[in-house]
Protein backbone atom coordinates (compact mmCIF):
# COMPACT_ATOMS: atom_id res chain seq x y z
CA UNK A 1 0.00 0.00 0.00
CA UNK A 2 1.41 3.96 -0.89
CA UNK A 3 0.79 6.99 0.56
CA UNK A 4 1.99 9.62 -1.76
CA UNK A 5 5.45 8.49 -2.26
CA UNK A 6 5.58 6.40 0.76
CA UNK A 7 5.38 2.69 0.56
CA UNK A 8 4.09 0.79 3.71
CA UNK A 9 5.84 -2.15 5.01
CA UNK A 10 2.11 -3.76 5.38
CA UNK A 11 -1.38 -2.44 5.63
CA UNK A 12 -1.97 -2.09 9.13
CA UNK A 13 -2.34 1.18 10.21
CA UNK A 14 -2.29 2.30 13.99
CA UNK A 15 -5.46 4.25 14.51
CA UNK A 16 -4.70 7.90 15.81
CA UNK A 17 -6.47 7.96 19.71
CA UNK A 18 -6.14 10.75 21.71
CA UNK A 19 -4.44 10.06 25.29
CA UNK A 20 -3.29 6.65 23.78
CA UNK A 21 -0.90 7.05 20.44
CA UNK A 22 1.57 9.00 22.26
CA UNK A 23 5.71 8.37 21.11
CA UNK A 24 6.12 4.54 23.53
CA UNK A 25 3.05 3.33 22.00
CA UNK A 26 3.63 4.40 18.73
CA UNK A 27 6.92 3.04 18.95
CA UNK A 28 6.03 -0.20 20.02
CA UNK A 29 3.48 -0.80 17.59
CA UNK A 30 5.47 0.12 15.04
CA UNK A 31 7.63 -2.76 16.33
CA UNK A 32 4.89 -5.41 16.47
CA UNK A 33 4.21 -4.79 13.27
CA UNK A 34 2.02 -1.93 12.52
CA UNK A 35 2.91 -0.59 8.39
CA UNK A 36 1.83 3.09 9.30
CA UNK A 37 1.55 4.78 12.94
CA UNK A 38 -0.36 7.96 13.55
CA UNK A 39 0.03 10.70 15.91
CA UNK A 40 -2.38 12.05 18.40
CA UNK A 41 -5.05 14.80 16.95
CA UNK A 42 -3.32 18.11 17.54
CA UNK A 43 -5.18 21.22 17.61
CA UNK A 44 -4.87 23.49 15.07
CA UNK A 45 -5.28 26.40 17.52
CA UNK A 46 -1.89 27.91 17.64
CA UNK A 47 -2.15 29.51 21.31
CA UNK A 48 -1.76 25.64 22.56
CA UNK A 49 1.30 24.66 20.85
CA UNK A 50 3.48 25.82 23.37
CA UNK A 51 1.60 23.86 26.40
CA UNK A 52 3.35 20.70 27.51
CA UNK A 53 0.54 18.32 26.58
CA UNK A 54 1.24 19.96 23.04
CA UNK A 55 4.66 19.48 22.71
CA UNK A 56 4.71 16.16 23.62
CA UNK A 57 2.20 14.83 21.48
CA UNK A 58 4.36 17.04 18.54
CA UNK A 59 7.42 14.98 19.66
CA UNK A 60 8.93 12.10 17.41
CA UNK A 61 10.75 8.90 17.81
CA UNK A 62 13.10 7.51 15.52
CA UNK A 63 11.68 4.41 15.63
CA UNK A 64 8.44 5.52 14.29
CA UNK A 65 8.89 4.88 10.25
CA UNK A 66 7.29 7.78 8.19
CA UNK A 67 5.66 10.18 10.70
CA UNK A 68 2.11 10.91 10.10
CA UNK A 69 0.45 13.44 12.32
CA UNK A 70 -3.36 14.01 12.60
CA UNK A 71 -4.58 17.77 13.65
CA UNK A 72 -8.12 18.77 13.86
CA UNK A 73 -9.90 21.85 13.68
CA UNK A 74 -12.59 23.92 11.76
CA UNK A 75 -11.17 27.00 9.70
CA UNK A 76 -9.25 26.66 7.06
CA UNK A 77 -7.00 28.98 6.91
CA UNK A 78 -5.81 27.70 10.66
CA UNK A 79 -5.52 24.43 9.71
CA UNK A 80 -3.22 25.46 6.73
CA UNK A 81 -1.01 27.09 9.58
CA UNK A 82 -1.24 23.84 11.57
CA UNK A 83 -0.14 21.79 8.88
CA UNK A 84 2.97 23.97 8.33
CA UNK A 85 4.08 23.78 11.52
CA UNK A 86 3.80 19.71 11.76
CA UNK A 87 5.83 19.88 8.93
CA UNK A 88 8.25 21.78 9.87
CA UNK A 89 8.49 19.75 12.87
CA UNK A 90 9.10 16.73 10.94
CA UNK A 91 5.75 15.41 9.56
CA UNK A 92 5.58 13.18 6.84
CA UNK A 93 2.02 12.88 6.63
CA UNK A 94 -0.58 15.13 7.37
CA UNK A 95 -4.03 13.64 7.97
CA UNK A 96 -7.50 15.68 8.85
CA UNK A 97 -9.15 14.81 11.70
CA UNK A 98 -13.47 14.66 10.52
CA UNK A 99 -13.83 11.63 13.04
CA UNK A 100 -13.61 12.34 16.07
CA UNK A 101 -16.93 12.23 18.02
CA UNK A 102 -16.25 13.55 21.04
CA UNK A 103 -18.71 16.57 21.69
CA UNK A 104 -15.70 19.12 23.30
CA UNK A 105 -14.24 18.50 19.80
CA UNK A 106 -18.12 18.86 18.07
CA UNK A 107 -18.79 22.06 19.64
CA UNK A 108 -16.17 23.92 17.98
CA UNK A 109 -17.58 22.40 14.76
CA UNK A 110 -14.29 20.39 14.25
CA UNK A 111 -13.77 16.27 13.67
CA UNK A 112 -17.05 14.67 12.85
CA UNK A 113 -19.11 17.58 13.11
CA UNK A 114 -17.90 19.10 10.05
CA UNK A 115 -19.39 16.03 7.95
CA UNK A 116 -22.36 18.64 8.31
CA UNK A 117 -21.13 20.85 5.82
CA UNK A 118 -19.80 19.65 3.34
CA UNK A 119 -18.58 23.14 1.88
CA UNK A 120 -16.55 23.18 4.91
CA UNK A 121 -15.13 20.03 4.13
CA UNK A 122 -13.76 21.09 0.68
CA UNK A 123 -12.19 24.46 2.09
CA UNK A 124 -10.33 22.74 4.79
CA UNK A 125 -8.95 19.96 2.40
CA UNK A 126 -8.24 22.48 -0.27
CA UNK A 127 -6.25 25.25 1.74
CA UNK A 128 -4.48 22.00 3.72
CA UNK A 129 -3.64 20.28 0.91
CA UNK A 130 -1.95 23.75 -1.17
CA UNK A 131 -0.19 24.36 1.95
CA UNK A 132 2.11 21.41 2.39
CA UNK A 133 4.46 19.32 0.44
CA UNK A 134 3.26 16.32 1.66
CA UNK A 135 1.05 13.63 1.35
CA UNK A 136 -2.62 14.72 3.31
CA UNK A 137 -5.17 11.76 3.69
CA UNK A 138 -9.11 12.63 5.89
CA UNK A 139 -10.17 10.15 8.33
CA UNK A 140 -13.97 10.64 8.70
CA UNK A 141 -16.77 8.59 9.69
CA UNK A 142 -19.54 7.66 7.56
CA UNK A 143 -22.14 10.53 8.10
CA UNK A 144 -23.23 12.78 11.42
CA UNK A 145 -26.07 10.33 12.03
CA UNK A 146 -28.29 7.16 10.50
CA UNK A 147 -30.55 9.66 8.68
CA UNK A 148 -28.09 11.87 7.41
CA UNK A 149 -24.95 9.78 5.86
CA UNK A 150 -22.74 11.09 3.22
CA UNK A 151 -19.69 8.86 3.29
CA UNK A 152 -19.47 8.55 -0.68
CA UNK A 153 -19.67 11.99 -1.20
CA UNK A 154 -16.74 13.18 1.68
CA UNK A 155 -15.13 10.83 -0.01
CA UNK A 156 -15.34 12.03 -3.24
CA UNK A 157 -15.04 15.32 -2.64
CA UNK A 158 -11.59 14.25 -1.06
CA UNK A 159 -10.23 12.82 -3.83
CA UNK A 160 -11.13 15.63 -6.13
CA UNK A 161 -9.05 17.76 -3.97
CA UNK A 162 -5.96 16.19 -3.58
CA UNK A 163 -6.50 13.78 -0.70
CA UNK A 164 -3.61 10.90 -1.04
CA UNK A 165 -5.74 8.26 1.27
CA UNK A 166 -8.83 7.71 3.61
CA UNK A 167 -9.46 5.94 6.54
CA UNK A 168 -12.97 5.77 7.30
CA UNK A 169 -14.61 4.59 10.56
CA UNK A 170 -18.08 2.63 9.82
CA UNK A 171 -20.63 4.57 12.09
CA UNK A 172 -21.75 8.02 12.32
CA UNK A 173 -20.93 10.30 14.82
CA UNK A 174 -24.17 10.07 16.92
CA UNK A 175 -23.43 6.26 16.94
CA UNK A 176 -20.10 6.82 18.98
CA UNK A 177 -18.96 3.40 19.30
CA UNK A 178 -22.07 1.51 19.69
CA UNK A 179 -23.71 -1.09 17.85
CA UNK A 180 -21.52 -2.60 14.59
CA UNK A 181 -19.23 -0.87 12.03
CA UNK A 182 -20.72 -0.49 8.83
CA UNK A 183 -18.71 -2.35 6.26
CA UNK A 184 -20.87 -2.08 3.63
CA UNK A 185 -20.58 1.80 3.63
CA UNK A 186 -17.40 0.83 3.18
CA UNK A 187 -17.54 -0.99 0.61
CA UNK A 188 -19.54 1.52 -1.40
CA UNK A 189 -16.78 4.42 -0.38
CA UNK A 190 -14.15 1.99 -1.95
CA UNK A 191 -16.07 1.53 -4.89
CA UNK A 192 -16.47 5.14 -5.39
CA UNK A 193 -13.22 6.33 -5.42
CA UNK A 194 -9.61 5.03 -6.51
CA UNK A 195 -7.17 6.50 -3.68
CA UNK A 196 -6.38 3.82 -1.38
CA UNK A 197 -9.10 3.44 1.83
CA UNK A 198 -8.45 2.21 4.66
CA UNK A 199 -11.50 0.49 7.57
CA UNK A 200 -11.79 1.08 10.59
CA UNK A 201 -13.94 0.16 13.19
CA UNK A 202 -14.36 -3.18 14.99
CA UNK A 203 -11.51 -5.07 13.84
CA UNK A 204 -10.10 -6.86 16.87
CA UNK A 205 -8.62 -9.64 15.70
CA UNK A 206 -6.82 -11.67 12.85
CA UNK A 207 -10.06 -13.13 11.08
CA UNK A 208 -12.26 -9.76 11.47
CA UNK A 209 -9.00 -7.79 9.85
CA UNK A 210 -9.16 -10.80 7.26
CA UNK A 211 -13.04 -10.60 6.59
CA UNK A 212 -13.03 -6.83 6.49
CA UNK A 213 -10.30 -6.47 3.48
CA UNK A 214 -11.94 -9.40 1.20
CA UNK A 215 -15.71 -8.11 2.09
CA UNK A 216 -15.06 -4.19 1.56
CA UNK A 217 -12.10 -4.64 -1.07
CA UNK A 218 -10.21 -1.64 1.00
CA UNK A 219 -6.39 -1.25 0.65
CA UNK A 220 -5.71 -1.44 4.23
CA UNK A 221 -7.46 -1.80 7.73
CA UNK A 222 -6.99 0.81 10.64
CA UNK A 223 -7.10 -0.91 14.27
CA UNK A 224 -7.86 1.35 17.30
CA UNK A 225 -9.31 0.61 20.39
CA UNK A 226 -8.68 -3.26 19.52
CA UNK A 227 -4.81 -2.41 20.39
CA UNK A 228 -5.15 -1.10 23.49
CA UNK A 229 -3.18 -3.12 26.09
CA UNK A 230 -2.59 -5.58 22.60
CA UNK A 231 -0.15 -3.78 20.64
CA UNK A 232 0.59 -7.93 19.30
CA UNK A 233 -2.85 -7.77 17.71
CA UNK A 234 -0.02 -6.08 14.58
CA UNK A 235 2.04 -9.18 14.25
CA UNK A 236 -1.15 -11.57 14.39
CA UNK A 237 -3.26 -9.97 11.66
CA UNK A 238 0.28 -9.65 9.75
CA UNK A 239 0.58 -13.53 9.79
CA UNK A 240 -2.65 -14.63 9.28
CA UNK A 241 -3.23 -12.55 6.43
CA UNK A 242 -0.03 -14.15 4.87
CA UNK A 243 -0.32 -17.78 6.30
CA UNK A 244 -3.69 -17.98 7.17
CA UNK A 245 -2.32 -19.10 10.41
CA UNK A 246 -3.30 -18.00 14.10
CA UNK A 247 0.03 -17.13 16.08
CA UNK A 248 -0.24 -18.20 19.51
CA UNK A 249 -0.95 -15.68 22.20
CA UNK A 250 2.67 -14.15 23.64
CA UNK A 251 3.52 -15.78 26.50
CA UNK A 252 3.57 -14.97 30.35
CA UNK A 253 6.83 -13.75 29.90
CA UNK A 254 6.64 -11.91 26.79
CA UNK A 255 3.50 -10.01 28.60
CA UNK A 256 5.70 -8.71 31.27
CA UNK A 257 8.41 -7.99 29.29
CA UNK A 258 6.63 -6.00 27.12
CA UNK A 259 4.53 -4.42 29.39
CA UNK A 260 7.36 -3.43 31.89
CA UNK A 261 9.46 -2.08 28.59
CA UNK A 262 6.46 0.42 27.66
CA UNK A 263 5.97 1.67 31.13
CA UNK A 264 9.56 2.10 31.35
CA UNK A 265 9.81 4.45 27.95
CA UNK A 266 6.34 6.17 29.34
CA UNK A 267 8.35 7.27 32.47
CA UNK A 268 11.04 8.38 30.61
CA UNK A 269 8.81 10.11 27.89
CA UNK A 270 6.94 12.26 30.38
CA UNK A 271 8.84 12.07 33.52
CA UNK A 272 7.56 10.52 36.88
CA UNK A 273 4.88 12.13 37.57
CA UNK A 274 3.04 12.49 34.27
CA UNK A 275 4.45 9.03 33.87
CA UNK A 276 2.70 7.01 36.84
CA UNK A 277 -0.42 8.51 35.61
CA UNK A 278 -0.21 7.53 32.50
CA UNK A 279 0.88 4.27 32.83
CA UNK A 280 -2.14 3.20 35.02
CA UNK A 281 -4.32 3.10 31.73
CA UNK A 282 -1.94 1.51 29.66
CA UNK A 283 -1.44 -1.42 32.99
CA UNK A 284 -5.23 -1.71 33.22
CA UNK A 285 -5.53 -2.45 29.29
CA UNK A 286 -2.82 -4.93 29.40
CA UNK A 287 -4.18 -7.02 32.83
CA UNK A 288 -8.13 -6.58 31.95
CA UNK A 289 -8.44 -9.80 31.26
CA UNK A 290 -6.43 -11.78 33.85
CA UNK A 291 -8.06 -9.41 36.61
CA UNK A 292 -11.52 -9.72 36.51
CA UNK A 293 -12.34 -8.26 39.96
CA UNK A 294 -9.79 -5.06 39.36
CA UNK A 295 -7.86 -5.86 42.60
CA UNK A 296 -4.59 -5.27 41.20
CA UNK A 297 -5.33 -2.22 39.53
CA UNK A 298 -7.01 -0.68 41.93
CA UNK A 299 -3.86 -1.73 43.81
CA UNK A 300 -1.56 -0.19 41.02
CA UNK A 301 -3.79 2.57 40.48
CA UNK A 302 -2.48 4.26 44.07
CA UNK A 303 1.14 3.73 43.66
CA UNK A 304 2.48 7.37 43.45
CA UNK A 305 6.28 6.61 42.16
CA UNK A 306 8.40 4.20 39.44
CA UNK A 307 9.77 2.40 41.82
CA UNK A 308 6.69 1.55 43.33
CA UNK A 309 5.23 0.69 39.59
CA UNK A 310 7.51 -1.65 38.89
CA UNK A 311 7.97 -3.65 42.09
CA UNK A 312 4.18 -4.48 41.63
CA UNK A 313 4.43 -5.58 38.33
CA UNK A 314 7.06 -7.61 39.53
CA UNK A 315 5.28 -9.21 42.65
CA UNK A 316 2.27 -9.81 40.42
CA UNK A 317 4.17 -11.14 37.27
CA UNK A 318 6.19 -13.78 39.63
CA UNK A 319 2.73 -14.79 41.75
CA UNK A 320 1.23 -15.64 38.22
CA UNK A 321 4.31 -17.75 36.87
CA UNK A 322 3.50 -20.75 39.35
CA UNK A 323 -0.04 -21.12 37.19
CA UNK A 324 1.38 -19.76 33.75
CA UNK A 325 0.09 -22.31 31.24
CA UNK A 326 2.47 -20.98 28.84
CA UNK A 327 0.08 -18.47 26.72
CA UNK A 328 -1.96 -15.21 27.71
CA UNK A 329 -4.82 -13.78 25.95
CA UNK A 330 -4.18 -10.04 26.46
CA UNK A 331 -6.87 -7.26 26.76
CA UNK A 332 -8.72 -6.07 23.85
Amino acid sequence: MRIGPYQLENNLVLAPMAGVTDQPFRELCKALGAGLVVSEMLSSNPRVWDSEKSRKRMEYGGNEGIRAVQIAGSEPEQMAIAAQHNVENGAQIIDINMGCPAKKVNKKLAGSALLQYPDVVEAIIKAVVNAVPVPVTLKFRTGWDTENKNAVHIAQIAQDNGICSLALHGRTRACLYKGEAEYDTIKAVKQAVSIPVIANGDISSAQKAKFVLEHTQVDGVMIGRAAQGNPWIFREIEHYLHTGELLPAPTLSEVKSTLCSHIGNVHRFYGEYLGVRIARKHVGWYLAGQDPTRSFRKTFNALESTEAQFDALETYFNRRVGDDSGHVSPAA
